[in-house]
């Protein structure tokens, strides 16, 4: 985005009634305050000038101006690629940390709630990591223990009882949190209940590729979760996983996900799309096949 603007050098700003109500539904405090800044903005704002103005991380200033896109109060701007937390990163310094558990309720609370999820006492690394999300990114106390939760369930889940996520991994899915805009209690919960859901759906698709009820491991799940975001129904997987063991006397990730993307181009993802399309395609060729005898017949009676 270049810049913003929402009304012209006036010395006092008046807010909509319909602005103030969708804000007061939507519950975003950071949405609230994006709207204010730019209400009484006299000219335009740059990306840069707000996220100093605010001392907003890009991934905050994105997930409160998509917000503000989704009500109506703000336009549209050309989407732009955000950071990496590599990329991203604001060093917090040891000095800086205490001062945060000295003067913030908050994350002083949030420390001992991470630790007893953890199971181990928090280095200066680790509270420099979690100082970040917190403070830089923008994930309240609630939301980031509900990161830390989820996170924690999902080490266990795939590697085993009592094994737990490093603070590298909670941070990086910290900033996958924040790039899809879950910086309130209700989108986290509503996040990690559709993240249920497709969990149980993954191990249908699972039992249909004939590797039983065993979690899927993370190049599995990859896969399996393009699939989904495709379309693809558990039936027409396993279709695709007949044709491959057929072909190739086993399971091979490559070649079903290789059948899978042209099935996905002709717009079969049920296996009711697949037989359909399967027959017409059929037909089309042996159509084909007949007319092309057919004109061979007449061109070696044209030559006789």
């Amino acid at each position: 985005m270049s810049g913003y603007i929402l009304h012209q050098g006036e010395q006092s700003v008046t807010i909509p009634h319909s602005a103030i109500d969708r804000l007061t539904q939507l519950g975003d405090g950071d949405a609230a305050l994006l709207y204010l800044i730019l209400s009484r903005a006299a000219s335009a704002v740059t990306p840069e000038e707000l996220m100093r103005r605010l001392r907003w991380s890009e991934l905050r200033l994105a997930a409160a101006e998509s917000a503000l896109q989704k009500l109506g109060l703000l336009q549209a701007s050309a989407p732009r690629t955000l950071p990496e937390p590599a990329d991203e990163r604001q060093v917090y310094t040891s000095a800086d940390v205490a001062e945060m558990l000295q003067g913030d309720a908050n994350f002083r609370m949030l420390v001992p709630q991470t630790e007893e999820k953890l199971g181990k006492k928090l280095k200066t690394a680790d509270l420099q990591i979690l100082a970040g999300l917190y403070d830089d990114v923008g994930l309240s106390a609630d939301v980031l223990y509900l990161l830390v939760s989820h996170c924690v369930a999902r080490a266990e889940k795939r590697y085993g009882l009592g094994r737990r996520p490093t603070l590298r991994q909670i941070e990086k899915e910290g900033y996958y949190w924040a790039r899809l805009g879950l910086f309130d209690q209700k989108s986290a919960a509503d996040y990690l209940k559709s993240c249920a859901q497709r969990d149980e759906q993954i191990r249908d698709y699972m039992r249909v590729l004939g590797l039983g009820s065993r979690p899927a491991v993370d190049s599995e799940e990859r896969y399996i979760r393009s699939w989904m975001d495709k379309g693809f129904t558990a039936e027409a997987v396993a279709l695709a996983y007949d044709k491959t063991v057929f072909y190739k006397k086993e399971l091979n990730w490559r070649y079903l996900n290789g059948i899978l993307r042209r099935w996905d181009e002709n717009g079969w993802h049920t296996a009711e799309e697949v037989r359909r399309g399967e027959e017409k395609a059929s037909k089309s060729a042996n159509k084909t096949a007949a007319e092309k005898k057919s004109e061979d017949s007449i061109n070696r009676y044209i030559k006789w």
